[in-house]
């Protein structure tokens, strides 16, 4: 089963040449058929010359740029129509996300037969690396109403490293969210549609270059936008949208 790996970049000149230097020596170290598919967000540095110059030494990287419309959501919801994989991971530029933790979820899923593999930083085995105090405050706020709300056990909606079979992506479409709540309304919608997961621990630490894309002030509103339709979908469309197999 071949692995897409989407990872989406907006001037990541800094971190985008590590980040795929240490996905490929991981898995070196195993027989995973994968791509790793770059989304390029319109970056305004050398985000482009940098890939053309990994392309050339890594078979398994292609790239694709998003002209517009731009932002998180936009540019992983262009990829996730891109991919070639069976399965596809959203992971980010800036190796927050460890490709030994991408593996142990690709074997999770194979010898499950689950529908999504999801991780979580914030059950045991889980790890954090110079996690910002407020940042991880609002983190668990936001999963905790996202818990109560839909009265779902998982609590790490907000990470957007999880792994889906090509079949899920294509049951929860359409897909409304163009910023980061695209993270919880991919996860949110392969619960509610009866798609099979398991959770699984994971790391996270925090990026070295460069400044984070994600703005809290501007989501709260678009977080609680995804939240409110999910949960009218999964209380008021009588079961329409659900996995049919």
């Amino acid at each position: 089963m071949k692995l897409s790996i989407v990872i989406p970049a907006y001037n990541e000149v800094e971190s985008i040449t590590q980040t795929i230097e240490q996905i490929e020596l991981a898995f070196e170290q195993v027989k995973i058929e994968h791509e790793i598919l770059v989304i390029n967000d319109n970056s305004k540095d050398n985000t482009v010359p940098v890939l053309e110059e990994l392309i050339k030494k890594y078979s398994n990287l292609r790239y694709e740029t998003n002209h517009g419309p731009n932002g998180f959501g936009y540019a992983v919801r262009y990829g996730l129509e891109k991919f070639n994989g069976d399965c596809v991971a959203i992971m980010m530029a800036d190796l927050s996300d460890s490709p030994y933790d991408l593996i142990k979820f690709y074997t999770t899923m194979i010898e499950g037969n689950y529908d999504c593999v999801f991780g979580s930083r914030f059950i045991k085995g889980g790890k954090l690396i110079d996690y910002p105090f407020v940042k991880k405050k609002i983190n668990r706020i936001a999963n905790f109403i996202i818990r109560f709300i839909m009265h779902i056990k998982y609590n790490d909606f907000t990470n957007a490293f999880k792994l889906y079979r090509r079949h899920t992506i294509e049951g929860i479409k359409p897909f409304l969210s163009p910023h980061f709540n695209l993270t919880i309304e991919l996860s949110l919608k392969a619960i509610i549609r009866g798609y099979s997961y398991t959770v699984i621990p994971n790391s996270w630490k925090n990026r070295k270059y460069g400044e984070s894309k994600l703005k809290i002030r501007e989501m709260g509103s678009r977080y609680f936008f995804i939240l409110i339709y999910c949960f009218i979908e999964k209380y008021f469309s009588c079961g329409d949208f659900k996995k049919k197999w």
